[in-house]
């Protein structure tokens, strides 16, 4: 199943977003962060106490193969890995291309109603 996912351009909305969504019993392992900049992805994450997609979520072969890959298509390899289909992934990809961050969320029980 696809993440919950909502999307910002104000970093402190999101990390006062993922306290609600702690504060609801949402898990730090359950909620990530993803932007076109992976400094901010980074900081953000850090900030907020939330996950970013790393090799865990993709796979060994998905992680390398994104060593050799443009941002764009990395970032795209990223969100289907997660649960996004090509399509999704590449509207996703665009809002980041615009300089949106993107809260992905997989505890689905907690956050009926949160999009």
């Amino acid at each position: 199943m696809k993440p919950a996912v909502k999307e910002y351009t104000n970093d402190e909305s999101l990390k006062n977003d993922v306290m609600v969504l702690k504060s609801k019993g949402v898990d730090k392992h359950d909620i990530y962060i993803l932007s076109h900049d992976d400094e901010r992805t980074n900081r953000v994450a850090n900030n907020a106490e939330a996950n970013t997609i790393g090799i865990s979520e993709l796979g060994l072969g998905s992680a390398v193969g994104n060593i050799f890959s443009k941002k764009g298509d990395e970032l795209r390899t990223k969100l289907e890995e997660v649960g996004f289909s090509s399509a999704e992934a590449e509207r996703y990809e665009e809002k980041l291309d615009e300089g949106k961050i993107l809260l992905l969320v997989t505890d689905h029980e907690r956050v009926t109603g949160w999009v």
